[in-house]
């Protein structure tokens, strides 16, 4: 794997793991665990979303990445 690729993978990873950690503290700071169902809804739909964002910004540079890397393929 190239330099840019595994940097892209490990931003990746990196920005999905922050997703989590920051969603997650909130849920628990704010107290969301005894809060209405459709609260819940929305925040687990907002984090999905936010997660989706973040996942799809980076397989598009992925995807710019290798197509910028030469194939090593025969």
């Amino acid at each position: 794997m190239r330099d840019g690729l595994r940097r892209e993978v490990i931003v990746l990873v990196g920005l999905v793991l922050a997703v989590d950690l920051v969603f997650g503290a909130v849920y628990f700071l704010a107290g969301l665990r005894s809060a209405s169902d459709a609260v819940k809804l929305g925040f687990t739909v907002l984090w999905t979303l936010a997660t989706l964002a973040v996942v799809l910004r980076g397989l598009t540079r992925l995807r710019k990445a290798r197509q910028q890397t030469p194939s090593t393929r025969v």
